[in-house]
């Protein structure tokens, strides 16, 4: 059946081709939204460049018929600008002094024009669809590009085999399992709740066989999925997964699979999350620097987190940009100066993390910068990136040259940027994307290892 689409200022701005998003349906871009995208297109920020991209979109569309008519797009479906405004809101029931509730007016005068056609009110702002929702108007969030927690891949599962599978595995530095005998199932369930099955292996996923004969269990690497034969190669973890790597040696099995997918040159994408002490940013930067100093595997490790405070901010800050990025960056330079080994005398000399920068061993790259620049043979690490949007995300991806690994950390459900949430930001966004190619892997961390008041706090509040 065919629908009308009215969008709010919001969904443009999150995601400017959001007009080609709604099928063979009409677009309905109500004109107060255009006055709202005006007063964006000067901004320097991502809202700018989407609002300036937004505008080029009608343009182009109105060089081909009247807007306010409708013009059909390429992609299928109308685009319209519209005018109206509902009498029965003229009223004292909404100030029509505020956008929003222009917005909602036009909506409701769409609705009303033409009872036949289902109207949907499309916005991000849960106040105004709780509105429209009072004024008996179809309301509904954006979720185009949205994944749901709960089916976000977890990179990770387990399996029972019999011994042979096992034994197979190490005699024969690899293994080949029939995939319709074998149902991954994702390891984070409790043992009063039905486990959770994915519906297929991916490329990169790690995996946990536990023994159907015996308590002998191990850990093995997707290789390759063969779809047509059912089949899926399995390799052990690297030796190296479980060294000493600057003192860090994992405690479970998803540190485990992290540092296997960090200290494999042949993976150039690896995406960590995971809640507060997981280890996501200790693992990170203990497998770049064994990279960079031990085996000189890469020319330097770089660094960098995304500037978003958390609570009240406590404005600008002097200095250069290194001195700017120093209070960002604390927590980079506490996991180095752990990793060093450093000893309160040490610490009174002067001793810290700064000494690795001086000797170019490590480079803090602020991302406000990183458009245009060429990243070649670099282990670079994007901590807390749950803060980026997705067009972010793809801006630092598309920097990464010949030679350089990209690691991204973060925890999606501690989220500082008001414009991204939990199912909707860059981290989570990635991964869903590249599950399953061969240059990435995913892991989740799902235990603690900070500290049990940590670990506690992470859980219950």
């Amino acid at each position: 059946m065919h629908k009308n689409f009215v969008l709010d200022t919001n969904v443009l701005l999150h995601d400017p081709r959001a007009i080609f998003k709604f099928e063979e349906n009409t677009v309905n871009i109500p004109i107060f939204v255009i006055e709202e995208i005006d007063n964006f297109k000067r901004n320097q920020t991502e809202l700018g460049r989407n609002a300036r991209q937004v505008s080029r979109f009608f343009d182009e569309h109105r060089k081909r018929g009247s807007l306010r008519k409708g013009v059909k797009m390429e992609h299928g479906g109308v685009l319209k600008v519209t005018f109206e405004r509902s009498k029965g809101m003229e009223g004292d029931i909404l100030s029509l002094q505020k956008i929003d509730n222009l917005i909602l007016s036009n909506a409701v005068a769409i609705r009303d024009q033409d009872k036949d056609t289902p109207c949907i009110m499309v916005s991000k702002d849960v106040n105004l669809r709780v509105r429209a929702d009072a004024l008996g108007l179809r309301a509904e969030n954006y979720e185009h590009d949205q994944l749901a927690m709960t089916q976000l891949y977890p990179g990770s599962c387990e399996i029972d085999v019999p011994d042979t599978i096992i034994d197979s595995l190490h005699e024969n530095d690899g293994v080949t399992i029939d995939s319709e005998l074998y149902k991954p199932r994702v390891s984070d369930y409790s043992e009063d709740q039905e486990p959770l099955y994915m519906d297929r292996f991916y490329e990169n996923e790690y995996v946990l066989l536990r023994s159907n004969d015996s308590s002998q269990t191990t850990f093995a690497r997707v290789a390759e999925v063969d779809v047509e034969e059912n089949e899926v190669e399995l390799l052990p973890l690297a030796r190296n997964s479980a060294d000493n790597v600057w003192g860090v040696k994992p405690r479970n099995k998803e540190q485990a699979f992290a540092l296997d997918a960090l200290l494999d040159d042949d993976v150039k994408l690896v995406c960590l999350i995971g809640k507060a002490g997981t280890g996501k940013t200790l693992l990170a930067i203990a497998a770049g620097l064994r990279k960079v100093t031990d085996e000189q595997t890469f020319h330097k490790l770089v660094v960098s987190r995304p500037i978003f405070p958390m609570g009240r901010d406590v404005g600008y800050l002097p200095g250069s940009i290194e001195e700017k990025m120093n209070p960002w960056m604390r927590p980079i330079f506490d996991n180095v100066e752990y990793l060093m080994g450093l000893t309160k005398a040490d610490k009174r000399a002067g001793r810290g993390a700064d000494e690795l920068i001086d000797m170019g061993i490590i480079e803090i790259e602020p991302l406000t910068y990183i458009r245009g620049r060429s990243l070649p043979n670099q282990y670079f690490i994007v901590d807390e990136a749950q803060n980026l949007t997705p067009h972010e995300i793809k801006t630092i991806l598309t920097r990464i040259g010949e030679g350089s690994k990209l690691v991204l950390t973060g925890d999606p459900y501690q989220i500082d940027n008001p414009y991204i949430d939990s199912e909707s930001n860059g981290l989570t966004f990635v991964m869903n994307r590249f599950k399953g190619t061969k240059i990435s892997a995913s892991v989740t961390l799902f235990k603690g290892e900070r500290s049990a008041l940590a670990e506690l706090a992470a859980n219950l509040l």
